[in-house]
């Protein structure tokens, strides 16, 4: 047996992004890896649109575009936790990954002399570098054969004993030898040492790795030693495009170096407000290569984006310009596209896609404050012969980037709670998310979001509604058609909605439809209680009577042929020839009820459908008949549910291979929904799965979504069954009971579904394809510790605490929520806390009190507790007191208890400090207890109950 988990929603967090062309050549796309996820996205209209997701199944540690030399679309160079390197391509046709070359070259898991940590590719697309944490690096060669196809070398090693690595980038040589860089540490005679030696005191070295092509074989080229506190390098352009070396990160500089060339060294601008003595490090970078120049990126650990570039005098660097561009939110990875966007993958909160509106060639920093240091030698002391002056700048609104979209993000989840606040029937989530200010509480409903176009109340009640072209070559709908009990409302499509008589639509308005579709090239036709109605051009109309004014009971409609059966359970056959005639075919009674009726569409590829499905009310089946003219209305395959077949749907959906493939759905009066394949030539059924969506009779419709057919379930919840991204989904949506709906297009919404309910019409979109849940959120101020909630009520409680913050109740809230929530704050130093108690309502969406405890107090455990004798619920927040982290140390701790008062008036509620009890240790949990309260501090486990004043020991 074999087991694997799957969650219930995918992964949010990105730990890496790069960039490329992977579908086709000349497009822009990014590719995200999503813990062990690949995630294709692409740019459609200035938003970012799901292409693929895969799933490795598998702890992916870095990932790498790829293009070998002359070709214009990328490879994706995967290094995993398997113990192989993987090279993967886009197959567009499908839709999929497809793996090309997999490459074994030690054991799985993520160890630190496997190589896959890091990887490096020779950027004129001739050899790849993979390197462990410690020891282990190879290099393969990568070329096409004969036919064209990506070839791979073996292994060769550059493994040396006793080395760590911190980074690996390829280096620009052009066509020469390929070159790789990496930052490593020789720990051979700290190890050897019998006196403990410090960080700063083993050295650190710059080393270019050499590829000989022609001897195959990898060779330690030149080794420099480089700042003690380096961490990231960053490559070049060289050859034509520039000067080539590397740029080399460490704390508070960047440095250029290259073989046999001087260095270059330029001091990293610095926020005002920070401690002079904390050291500022690099931690993301990318390119924009330009013909005339390039310019980096670069973004600090606080989240400063600075603009690097180069000036340089025949290959040879003389100065590195480096100003501050914009601040954006800390990221895991950010990517810079040729479109003029920047992506940032961020490490807490939602990630970003930004449009640039300059590059900041033309801005004067000037008047940015100096201040003048010392410049650090390789051996980390001070260099009293050369100062260095920094720039000193404070963060400010976007100016060069302008936010254009967002992906959600979840990441990282402090705290969560599962309840049904808001009565809906099935729980909401509350998840805690985010640091600093970039936390929010973020509400997630089971469902896909239903965002409301339109909306208008009805006369009275409506029983059905349907949207019909005018012709088949029609790009919108141009009617919406409401049945009512006993008539019709017709309402035309255009810039307004409106009425239309009779006369100049031909409908029937004088009683009820049951059915109405577009048939041929261009006809309407209206079926009607005891009649058909088919409406040609210049709005002439033919109708054929059922005999004896049978009552028409149900109808299924295709673009070329109409079956309608009656209350005797006589099923009528009709096709629509190229004239746009309608042709009575075939009559057949049945000796059932029939229950529910459905025919094939039409495909693209034929002219008429050869199958039908009727549901069989008395002996609860399912008959697939045919519409061949050899066995028409023979049946051919039955299929036996467990009760009355309410609905049918006969549909063709994309299979996991993305192959159509003609399924059979059927709601049953109890619920259920039943799902099969029909095999397409003998109309076999098979492959039977069940789904329970309530306890009501299920209604399905057909719909349009992501320009693909679906399918709308309607009972107590609305479900929508479709496919996305060649997977199969059926997803409830976020909405209220629906009566009816169908698919509706027009200019101003391309993609949505119109829908009644009692004496309401309303025009939906839905949104989040691919998605479970929908959500929203509240937005904190500092980073979420605990949430709960107070029973009764639909108020929400939230403790947040930051460390190295201080709380400034005079500096007013943003204004502006998107641009300034992401901005990092300066670290103010140890001991120091800014944390706070807030109470938000959910009914009212707004934050209806803060408490701020002050006196460097750290919130950190939160509970709501009924005691004994009290009928209110009181809330007790447990917090530390100058608490210092390491060396752990602190001043003792406090609990503080609340209650919640509301305005007269019926005003917002407001926190009220009932008490406040010190401690002598940190309370690091609190739960209530049979009417009193249970307190965790240090290794204590005591009891307090509520007296008159305060808490009282038990």
């Amino acid at each position: 047996m074999y087991l694997y988990h799957l969650t219930l929603q995918a992964a949010t967090n990105i730990t890496t992004s790069i960039t490329g062309s992977f579908s086709a050549p000349r497009t822009h796309e990014i590719l995200v890896a999503r813990g062990r996820v690949l995630e294709l996205l692409q740019l459609n209209n200035g938003k970012l649109q799901s292409l693929a997701v895969l799933d490795v199944f598998g702890v992916i540690r870095s990932i790498l575009p790829f293009r070998l030399t002359g070709s214009n679309q990328d490879y994706i160079v995967i290094a995993s936790d398997s113990g192989k390197i993987s090279v993967v391509e886009f197959d567009k046709d499908k839709k999929r990954f497809k793996k090309v070359h997999e490459e074994t070259f030690g054991r799985s898991g993520c160890r630190r002399i496997v190589p896959g940590q890091f990887l490096a590719a020779d950027p004129r697309g001739r050899a790849v570098m993979i390197g462990a944490i410690e020891k282990q690096k190879f290099v393969y060669i990568l070329n096409r054969d004969n036919a064209a196809r990506l070839t791979i070398s073996s292994p060769l090693e550059a493994h040396k004993s006793h080395n760590l690595t911190f980074d690996i980038i390829g280096v620009d040589v052009g066509f020469d030898n390929p070159v790789f860089a990496s930052i490593e540490v020789d720990y051979t005679e700290a190890e050897d040492s019998e006196d403990k030696l410090s960080a700063e005191q083993i050295p650190k070295s710059l080393t270019f790795y050499e590829l000989d092509l022609g001897l195959n074989h990898v060779v330690r080229k030149w080794s420099d030693r480089i700042d003690p506190s380096a961490n990231m390098l960053i490559p070049v352009p060289g050859g034509s495009d520039g000067p080539g070396g590397v740029l080399v990160c460490a704390e508070n500089f960047v440095y250029w170096k290259n073989q046999g060339k001087d260095d270059v060294v330029a001091p990293l601008p610095r926020r005002s407000d920070m401690d002079p003595e904390k050291g500022l490090l690099i931690v993301n970078y990318t390119m924009h290569k330009r013909k005339a120049d390039s310019f980096f990126l670069i973004q600090t650990e606080l989240g400063d984006l600075y603009k690097l570039t180069l000036r340089y005098t025949d290959h040879v660097v003389d100065l590195i310009d480096i100003k501050y561009f914009d601040t954006v939110p800390l990221a895991s990875s950010i990517s810079l596209l040729r479109l003029g966007f920047l992506f940032v993958a961020a490490e807490a909160g939602n990630h970003m896609l930004y449009q640039f509106q300059s590059t900041g060639d033309d801005e004067d920093n000037n008047d940015d404050a100096q201040k003048k240091a010392k410049k650090l030698t390789d051996d980390g002391q001070e260099d009293e012969e050369e100062d260095i002056t920094f720039t000193e700048f404070s963060p400010r609104p976007l100016k060069h980037l302008e936010l254009v979209d967002q992906l959600e993000s979840n990441s990282p989840i402090v705290d969560m709670l599962a309840k049904d606040i808001a009565a809906e029937g099935s729980p909401q989530l509350f998840l805690t998310s985010g640091t600093n200010s970039s936390s929010a509480v973020k509400v997630l409903r089971y469902g896909l979001r239903v965002s409301q176009v339109a909306s208008a109340d009805l006369p009275r009640r409506a029983t059905a509604v349907w949207t019909v072209k005018k012709t088949l070559s029609e790009e919108f709908d141009n009617y919406i058609v409401v049945s009512f009990q006993d008539e019709t409302l017709v309402l035309s499509i255009g810039d307004t909605v409106s009425e239309v008589d009779e006369s100049e639509c031909g409908f029937s308005k004088a009683s009820a439809t049951l059915d109405v579709r577009q048939v041929g090239e261009d006809c309407l036709l209206q079926v009607l209680p005891t009649s058909l109605r088919l409406i040609r051009s210049g709005n002439r109309t033919v109708e054929w009577k059922t005999p004896s004014r049978r009552a028409i009971t149900h109808s299924a409609i295709n673009q070329r042929q109409v079956l309608i059966s009656t209350e005797a359970n006589e099923l009528f056959y009709f096709k629509i020839d190229a004239s746009s005639q309608l042709i009575e075919v075939e009559k057949k009674q049945f000796e059932f009820q029939i229950s529910s009726l459905d025919v094939e569409p039409v495909s693209i590829d034929r002219s008429f459908s050869r199958f039908a499905a009727i549901g069989d009310g008395d002996d609860h089946k399912v008959r697939v008949i045919s519409l061949d003219p050899s066995d028409c209305l023979q049946t051919l395959s039955i299929q036996s549910v467990p009760s009355l077949p309410s609905s049918i749907c006969l549909l063709r959906m994309r299979d996991e291979t993305n192959e159509n493939q003609l399924y059979l759905h059927i709601g049953l009066s109890d619920g259920l929904l039943i799902r099969s394949r029909l095999h397409q030539i003998t109309g076999e059924v098979s492959d039977a799965r069940r789904r329970l969506l309530g306890v009501r009779a299920v209604k399905l419709h057909r719909v349009v979504i992501n320009e693909a057919p679906a399918i709308l379930a309607l009972m107590s919840r609305s479900w929508l069954i479709y496919n996305y991204q060649q997977r199969f989904n059926l997803t409830p949506l976020s909405t209220s009971y629906l009566d009816f709906a169908c698919s509706f297009t027009s200019d101003q919404c391309p993609e949505g579904i119109v829908s009644v309910t009692d004496s309401t019409l309303r025009i939906l979109s839905i949104e989040g394809l691919g998605s479970i849940f929908n959500s929203f959120q509240i937005p904190l101020k500092n980073t979420p510790r605990k949430i709960a909630h107070i029973p009764d009520t639909d108020l929400i409680v939230t403790i947040e605490t930051d460390h190295n913050q201080v709380l400034n109740p005079s500096q007013p809230p943003p204004e502006d929520w998107e641009v300034e929530q992401r901005v990092t704050p300066t670290k103010q130093g140890p001991r120091k806390w800014a944390s706070l108690v807030r109470l938000y309502d959910l009914s009212t969406n707004e934050t209806t009190d803060i408490f701020e405890l002050g006196n460097n107090d750290a919130a950190f455990t939160l509970a709501v507790c009924q005691f004994a004798d009290r009928q209110q619920y009181q809330i007790v927040v447990g917090a530390s007191r100058n608490l210092q982290l390491k060396p752990r140390a602190h001043d003792g701790g406090a609990l503080y208890v609340f209650s919640v008062q509301q305005e007269e008036g019926g005003g917002p509620f407001k926190l009220k400090l009932d008490s406040k009890n010190d401690t002598e240790d940190i309370p690091g949990a609190v739960l209530p207890f049979e009417g009193k309260l249970l307190v965790g501090a240090g290794s204590s486990l005591r009891l307090y109950e509520m007296g008159k004043r305060k808490l009282l020991k038990k």
